[in-house]
Order: C-alpha cells, then sequence, then structure tokens
C-alpha cells in the first residue's frame, strides 16, 4: 500500500512539472509575406507542441489563412483546437472559412478568454459564436490559466500589473453589470508552453502587454526564463524610451529567441534585438511560413532574415 501511494504521489508530481519536448511554430497569417502566400494585417499560427497541433487565431480576411496553407502545403484536417486570442476581426476572420474547409472533425474547440463575449456595441463576435456553434463547434471561456496538454498552458485574461496601453483607446464595452468602460481588451490571453529550456510564450496581438503578460506566465506557470517569445506583440507604436523600457524587462526575463510578427512592429523587432542583445539569428520579424522550433530556433523566411 505504502509503495502505491509512493508511486501515486510521484505519478502526480510528474504530471504538474511535465516539461514539453517539441514546440514548432508556424505562421498563417502576419503581414509580410515571402516565396509563398499572401500578406495580411492579422495573425494565425499553427502550434505543434509534442504532438498536439492546435491553431493559434484564424487571420483577419475569411480566405487569407485558407490561401496560405494551401501554399505552404499544411493540412489542419486533424486539429481539433483553435486559440482565439481576442474579439478582433483581424484574429477570428478566417475561423468560419476555415472550419467548412478542413473537415467535421476539425477545429471543433474554441478556447477563448472571459470576456471575448461582452457587448462592444456589435453583433460581430456574436454572429461568429452563434454560427461556429451551428457548425457543430463549441467553445471553451477560460477564466484563469488552464493546462490544455500536458506542459501547455492557456494564460485566460491578463492582470494589467504595469500601464501598457496596448489598445486603441476608442472602443467601449458593456460590463456584466451594466456599466461601460473602455475597452481594453480584457480577454486578451496567451498561450504558454514549459520546455526544458524556458518558457515559450505566443501571443496573438498582446493587448494586455508583452511586460504584464511574460511576468504573469512566469507567475502562474513557471518562474522559469523566457526561452522564446513568438507572435503579435503591438510594439509598432511605441516610443524609444518605452521600447527601452520594454527590452530591459525582457533582459530580466532571460529572453534568448524574440521572432515578431504582426503588430509587433518591423522597426520595433529591430529595436527589440539591439536593446536586448539579441541577433539576426535570434532576433527577426516573421514572414508568412516563418517558423520557430525549440529545435532549430528561428526561421522567419527569406524577406526578413
Amino acid at each position: 500500500m505504502r509503495t502505491f501511494l509512493l508511486a501515486a504521489l510521484c505519478s502526480i508530481a510528474s504530471a504538474q512539472t511535465h516539461r514539453a519536448q517539441s514546440v514548432d511554430v508556424k505562421v498563417l497569417s502576419t503581414m509580410l509575406a515571402d516565396d509563398d502566400g499572401i500578406g495580411e494585417w492579422g495573425f494565425s499560427a499553427l502550434v505543434n507542441v509534442d504532438g498536439h497541433r492546435i491553431l493559434f487565431d484564424t487571420g483577419a480576411r475569411p480566405d487569407t489563412v485558407l490561401i496560405n496553407l494551401r501554399a505552404l502545403k499544411v493540412d489542419l484536417s486533424n486539429v481539433p483546437d483553435v486559440i482565439l486570442t481576442h474579439n478582433h476581426g483581424d484574429h477570428t476572420g478566417g475561423l468560419m472559412t476555415l472550419k467548412k474547409s478542413v473537415g467535421a472533425g476539425a477545429l471543433t474547440t474554441a478556447h477563448v478568454g472571459e470576456g471575448i463575449f461582452l457587448d462592444r456595441g456589435n453583433d460581430r463576435i456574436e454572429k461568429l459564436r452563434r454560427d461556429f456553434q451551428a457548425a457543430g463547434g463549441k467553445f471553451v471561456v477560460h477564466d484563469a490559466p488552464s493546462e490544455i496538454f500536458p506542459g501547455v498552458w492557456l494564460t485566460g485574461p491578463v492582470p494589467r500589473k504595469y500601464p501598457e496601453r496596448n489598445w486603441s483607446g476608442t472602443g467601449k464595452v458593456r460590463m456584466p453589470d451594466g456599466s461601460t468602460k473602455e475597452d481594453n481588451v480584457p480577454e486578451d490571453m496567451s498561450l504558454v508552453i514549459d520546455t526544458d529550456r524556458g518558457l515559450v510564450v505566443i501571443s496573438g496581438c498582446g493587448h494586455a502587454g508583452i511586460v504584464n503578460t511574460l511576468e504573469y506566465a512566469r507567475d502562474k506557470v513557471r518562474n522559469a526564463p523566457v526561452y522564446a517569445a513568438v507572435g503579435g506583440f503591438h510594439l509598432f507604436a511605441l516610443d524609444d524610451e518605452k521600447l527601452r523600457w520594454t527590452a530591459g524587462k525582457l533582459r530580466e526575463f532571460g529572453l534568448q529567441n524574440f521572432l515578431g510578427a504582426h503588430c509587433t512592429g518591423i522597426e520595433a523587432t529591430y529595436r527589440i534585438r539591439e536593446l536586448t542583445g539579441l541577433s539576426r539569428k535570434t532576433a527577426a520579424v516573421a514572414a508568412v511560413g516563418a517558423e520557430y522550433s525549440l529545435k532549430d530556433g528561428l526561421k522567419p523566411g527569406n524577406i526578413s532574415r
């Protein structure tokens, strides 16, 4: 009996400290196009962690990701999970086209953050919910950090500890208590993968702020260095002072790899590279088809290497 209990406890401890062994990310939508595919103001990526394949956001125009899938020879027919990081159309616009195109067994579960369905004065996201459910899909709403696969976490909504104003400031949102406030995209969430080298964090737009997001990931998943940050981080409009502060925090977090896409901004990505002491090999702008892997590092594309 004692041996059984010890074995059970060891099993539980092992499950709680699982580290992903393989991580592969391929960009399917971003502004910069390369040899294959087309660009747009939007973001999408295919994430593969230890064989678990996840679609991360769906781009802006209805058919951009579908076109790029064909150009890049990527198949989503065995991808059951899709993450919608927030409500904006440049991350949700391709969902229904993809759902209808990739087969009945694919994209059946959409993971979203608490607050994505709040009233923003239009019916767009509510219509998307109705259409997706009518097509056989279901939504899973995350209001706190959640481990969706071993070593693979969603942050849920990220607390705004630091004043990173990474949203337009023009939108309004009606809260559950009936009050109306500035829409700071409260549902914004990111994907965090725990590996032996540290955390790999994937962001759609980073409206919660890259520093807020990475610090929250280290607090809730594991207090480990951030080995890689990939995706959109809404740095394009930051002035030099804010970029220096951001880069200083990234250095504190131990950042080793940075693949900036979408709203990160081209110049901002190069400034982050310079200010963090990274190199062309470890920090770059992502093009459509760009890849990051735990094994091989960054492959940003011919146009942005």
